[in-house]
């Protein structure tokens, strides 16, 4: 059993322990379900399309930065000019919460995808609950039943879908027709190794409609010019920002760069 099989057999319990403790109905109580979302993908058409992350570990690299907070981040990322900002709500793997993510939509206005492993039809509503404009959809762990349903309830809710794939077979199997964005997960989720020649190759695989997103192992403005030149226009940046003392310092300064 490899580590993505462990931890969707964690988050199919912690799911089930959620919805025996707050029911879909009480979720949809939220003044959140009455806010207008913020798009995503016109923010990476308009802007430097910079996704810059929030998380202080992950299984590949455990701790990375358990001190920075999240408000102080999130509006640093806003002020330096990104499209958007991911936040990791996993708590067992990566140390997110459900709470980041509220409060950084109660900080900022950019666009926010909440990053998880949506294995129900119920983190679609608590994305929109807590305050989310974009949902992850892994290809990996779904079917192409589940990527349908969990597609078109999140468009139902005005939310945006960042489909996450790693192969040819995984996009293949996906019905795109809810999709908006298609990220391609340059690391390995079996073996964590990551290489940017995955997005160069399942580049011309990806319908040209579909934003094309690069995520993971970007940690240079050349990388982000050689992947533009394969039709990428966002990029998913976590590690390169969250591994500094100041990630907001290092995200505008990135920025600068570009």
């Amino acid at each position: 059993m490899n580590i993505l099989d462990k931890i969707i057999i964690d988050k199919q319990q912690e799911v089930a322990a959620k919805k025996e403790v707050i029911p879909i109905d009480f979720l949809q109580q939220s003044p959140m379900f009455l806010r207008k979302t913020n798009s995503l993908v016109a923010s990476i058409k308009s802007g430097s399309g910079i996704i810059a992350e929030f998380k202080r570990r992950s299984p590949s690299k455990q701790i990375i930065n358990q001190n920075s907070n999240v408000i102080d981040v999130v509006k640093g990322y806003e002020e330096a000019g990104v499209s958007g900002i991911s936040v990791l709500t996993d708590t067992k793997y990566f140390g997110g919460a459900l709470d980041d993510l509220l409060q950084a939509r109660n900080t900022v206005k950019t666009s926010i995808l909440r990053k998880d492993f949506i294995i129900d039809s119920y983190q679609i509503y608590e994305a929109k609950a807590f305050g989310a404009d974009v949902v992850l959809l892994i290809s990996a762990i779904l079917s192409e039943a589940e990527i349908i349903q969990f597609s078109s309830l999140a468009n139902k809710f005005g939310l945006e879908v960042l489909l996450e794939i790693h192969n040819e077979d995984e996009l293949k199997k996906a019905d795109l027709t809810y999709v908006h964005m298609v990220g391609v997960n340059n690391r390995n989720l079996k073996t964590f190794e990551v290489s940017l020649e995955t997005s160069k190759g399942l580049s011309k695989l990806i319908p040209d409609e579909k934003i094309k997103i690069s995520e993971s192992g970007i940690s240079s403005v050349e990388a982000i010019q050689e992947l533009k030149k394969y039709g990428f226009q966002g990029f998913l940046i976590g590690e390169n920002f969250m591994k500094t003392d100041d990630p907001k310092f290092a995200c505008k300064e990135f920025i600068k760069k570009l």
